[in-house]
């Protein structure tokens, strides 16, 4: 991987659309730590100390966004409402004809859809800068703070409205510049903004490990941690190459004078089809009972059930909990964005078949049943890999966003691995030296 970044900066091309892509990072880190006209950033410090960084229920949104969004600053809400309105189309492309329709149509379907992508980002942006103006103003973003109250100074609808807005700009900025990485830079800028975000929070967490901890001054916790980190690195990388190859033969045709056909090639089945979705989905999920308790202030028994077993994340009901829903969600969105009838019709339609299958029906039988079988392993590892921070949260008190935690862990590999390939198809097209030396 250092060989093929060495290589990139060696060739002019290349190093001027690696230099853009830092240059954005640098603007979207700066941008994260300019807070919001209206908050008195002393009183912020103060409680992020008292709280211990990233504890909380918005620790899942706060990592996302690179720590901006406890620090309440102008990019606080990150890319996280782009990744939610991309899900949300990405689900409804399936419900709606219409959206099902543009999918089909090519690339100008395809751009008509990222252009809702981005109205919905923006009215997201709207409602959870609002949310969290709301929350900062009532002084549940750090409840156990003794100056939450001075966090807003003016709580006037002036200022109010002046936050928001200054939230919703900086997450269509965010937007922009993760744009402009897809379209200048190399590789995809939504994904690269997200693994600089996560990326960023690393050493202020390895630290704080090494900085608690009893064994040779910390050191020893410290180690264990890396050594822990580079298991699941190669873990992840591992099943996030594995996949299913399943044959493809196409007959060969004669149109006029020409023959098609007669190749073979493959459906590629990754083992973690779903990705990083149903981590995702189910950790979401499992903060709005949390959240709806925080809110209303509720001391019902139920209130109570939810704060003893949904609040902490080391309960073994939340834990099991957690573990289902990931299950789930792996199925079920393997379920909406795999369509074996429609991978069967095209094959059909084209001349393709599967040795020993016959085309058609059972062809789409087959792939479901290999999908389901693949996807089984595949929502385990999710659900195991998801539970690294909680058995973190006992062995080394870390808190709740361990920094070599599944989603984190997840996304990163993800990301290099496909920005590394990237590079390297780049690196091929420049020195690709033909038939002929």
């Amino acid at each position: 991987m250092l060989t093929a970044f060495a290589r990139a900066f060696k060739t002019p091309d290349l190093r001027k659309k690696l230099l853009f892509v830092l240059g954005i990072i640098v603007i979207y880190r700066l941008g994260a730590q300019v807070p919001v006209p209206g908050t008195d950033y002393q009183a912020v410090q103060q409680c992020m100390d008292e709280a211990n960084a990233n504890q909380g229920l918005f620790g899942l949104v706060n990592m996302f966004s690179g720590g901006a969004l406890l620090q309440i600053t102008i990019f606080a809400l990150g890319i996280m409402p782009y990744i939610t309105a991309s899900i949300i189309l990405q689900l409804l492309t399936v419900v709606i004809p219409r959206l099902e329709a543009l999918k089909k149509e090519g690339q100008s379907g395809t751009a008509k859809i990222t252009q809702y992508t981005r109205y919905l980002t923006v009215a997201l942006a709207i409602l959870q800068g609002t949310g969290l103006v709301a929350t900062a103003r009532s002084g549940s973003l750090f409840p156990q703070c003794q100056v939450n109250d001075q966090i807003i100074p003016d709580d006037s609808i002036f200022i109010i409205i002046t936050m928001v807005i200054c939230m919703t700009a900086g997450t269509a900025m965010v937007m922009w510049l993760g744009e402009l990485i897809t379209d200048r830079g190399i590789g995809n800028g939504m994904s690269m903004l997200m693994f600089i975000s996560i990326a960023a929070g690393f050493p202020g967490a390895l630290w704080n490990i090494k900085q608690s901890g009893k064994i040779i001054d910390g050191w020893g916790e410290f180690i264990v941690v890396i050594a822990l980190g580079l298991a699941m690195v190669g873990l992840v990388v591992f099943v996030e190459q594995a996949q299913r190859r399943i044959p493809v033969q196409y007959a060969k045709r004669m149109i006029g004078r020409r023959s098609y056909g007669g190749t073979s090639t493959y459906i590629p089945l990754k083992v973690n089809q779903a990705g990083v979705i149903p981590v995702i989905f189910a950790s979401s999920l499992l903060y709005i009972p949390a959240l709806v308790v925080q809110f209303t202030g509720s001391n019902s028994g139920a209130a109570q059930w939810v704060e003893k077993n949904f609040v902490t994340g080391d309960h073994p009901v939340y834990i099991l909990t957690y573990f289902l829903m990931i299950v789930f969600f792996a199925f079920f969105y393997v379920a909406i964005t795999f369509n074996p009838e429609e991978v069967a019709d095209n094959m059909k339609k084209y001349g393709g078949f599967i040795p020993g299958i016959r085309a058609g029906r059972p062809t789409a039988e087959y792939l479901s049943y290999v999908l389901n079988r693949i996807t089984w392993p595949g929502s385990l590892y999710l659900g195991l890999i998801a539970l690294v921070p909680t058995v973190a949260l006992v062995l080394f008190n870390a808190n709740q966003n361990f920094p070599f935690g599944g989603t984190s862990i997840l996304i990163i590999v993800g990301v290099g691995l496909e920005t590394v390939k990237q590079i390297e198809s780049k690196l091929q097209q420049h020195h690709y030296e033909g038939f002929l030396r």
